[in-house]
């Protein structure tokens, strides 16, 4: 694996020669990816597959039903079967023969998705727990797949430095790559960035994210530990990231967007659990987390996300410039030199992003938005190692790290990466204590 610096080296390089495939390689690629590339029918029938079919993964197939007329869900792959039968049944309810996936195409268990990759679906959604996701994207790009990728996509570093290969085999094999960073897709904040871009508030000197918001779902107890943190995913490192990798990833998307996306050179911050002290409930991950990154001159991220019930709640953007100041989200507004507001129209940011994919299989000009999914992720995972171990660490650190949250083996009497003790509460990283890998 080469070193990070040079790893950056090569994203840039990557970046750069898409952008410029894009503009002499788009004739070419003109009425071949959906014959090679997506393999559809006679009458550009695109079959979809669905991997992981819980409330996003249903969401997401619906709003690729709606996004294309010319498109049917073919296959459906869950760890759990009662889990993909739910969404089968709601997706049969509003999308009526659309949905047309037999038991013999409906797969379960952890060996699924591969399953469904080889079931003759063109176009794949990546929708299962973030763990699964380098893995996953991985055998789609192999099998030459469109792919949209729900974010973020990895939990660690390995799992980083996995998915940028795979988005670099996704380039070569002029496949689409549209990840699931809704906001890069919505006409409001689209239309905000690229006004910030272009200089509207000059020189961007800090951005200032808060998602502090409420407590989540839980799904009780299962028959084996294994099947437990499946269900309840959310609440273990291993299987979602911490909360500030799964949700709050949004919010880093649009701070590295506003710096052109490029990544910070370092982190540090804190973060605890204050709430979450019922265990087994809540796994191993924190309940509050504060981080600044730092970029060259001086230039920082302020980072604040936070899941408690009861408390003052925000979800907003802010980015300082040397003249003027825009709010991202939620007003879409400009303040300063060149003041201005978003008053247009919009439509859904879901339904948006897969209209895009759609469109560039459709038209043999491949969308690849990997790079900036993968470093947008790796600010939350750098975030949390920050905040895990109360640390000042470097991006080239972060991108180089050796801790690995896969399980030994994927099986349901299998022992996860994180066990209980004989009280049932998990080990939860203490700042000072824990150390970076």
């Amino acid at each position: 694996m080469p070193h990070a610096s040079d790893q950056l080296k090569t994203e840039t390089n990557r970046r750069s020669f898409l952008k410029t495939s894009a503009l002499v390689g788009g004739a070419a690629l003109a009425g071949l990816s959906i014959q090679r590339g997506a393999h559809a029918a006679e009458n550009n029938q695109l079959k979809v597959g669905l991997i992981g079919c819980g409330g996003r993964g249903t969401g997401a197939a619906g709003n690729a039903l709606t996004a294309d007329p010319n498109t049917v869900l073919t296959a459906m792959a869950d760890a759990f079967e009662d889990r993909m039968t739910t969404s089968h049944q709601n997706l049969v309810k509003q999308y009526g023969d659309r949905v047309q996936v037999p038991k013999e195409r409906q797969f379960t268990g952890f060996d699924g998705y591969q399953k469904l990759i080889d079931s003759g679906v063109d176009v794949v959604l990546l929708c299962a727990p973030p763990h699964f996701r380098p893995k996953q994207l991985r055998a789609a790009v192999e099998a030459g797949k469109q792919i949209f990728c729900e974010k973020p996509v990895a939990v660690d570093a390995p799992g980083i430095r996995s998915v940028l290969e795979s988005t670099k085999m996704a380039e070569e094999k002029g496949l689409s790559l549209v990840s699931g960073l809704c906001w890069r897709y919505d006409d409001a904040v689209k239309g905000t960035m690229q006004r910030i871009l272009d200089g509207a508030i000059g020189d961007v000197l800090s951005v200032h994210t808060n998602y502090l918001t409420g407590e989540l779902w839980h799904r009780g107890p299962q028959d084996t530990e294994m099947a437990y943190q499946m269900r309840n995913w959310y609440y273990f490192t291993w299987l979602s990231g911490d909360f500030n990798v799964e949700q709050h990833v949004h919010s880093l998307d649009k701070a590295l967007w506003a710096f052109r996306d490029e990544p910070p050179l370092r982190a540090y911050g804190l973060g605890g659990r204050q709430v979450r002290v019922e265990q087994p409930t809540y796994g191993d991950i924190y309940d509050h987390m504060a981080v600044v990154y730092e970029y060259p001159d001086g230039k920082k991220v302020h980072s604040y996300c936070r899941q408690q019930k009861g408390c003052f709640g925000d979800v907003s953007d802010q980015i300082l410039g040397t003249k003027g100041r825009a709010i991202v989200t939620p007003k879409h507004t400009i303040e300063g030199e060149n003041p201005w507001q978003f008053r247009g129209e919009k439509e859904s940011m879901y339904v948006a992003e897969h209209k895009a994919l759609f469109s560039s299989i459709r038209s043999g000009k491949p969308i690849n938005n990997g790079v900036y999914m993968a470093r947008s992720t790796m600010m939350g995972i750098l975030g949390r190692m920050v905040c895990y171990t109360g640390q000042a660490i470097t991006w080239e650190q972060a991108m180089a790290s050796t801790e690995d949250l896969t399980p030994a083996s994927y099986a349901w009497d299998a022992d996860p990466p994180t066990l209980p003790d004989a009280e049932g509460r998990y080990k939860v990283a203490l700042p000072g204590q824990t150390p970076f890998k």
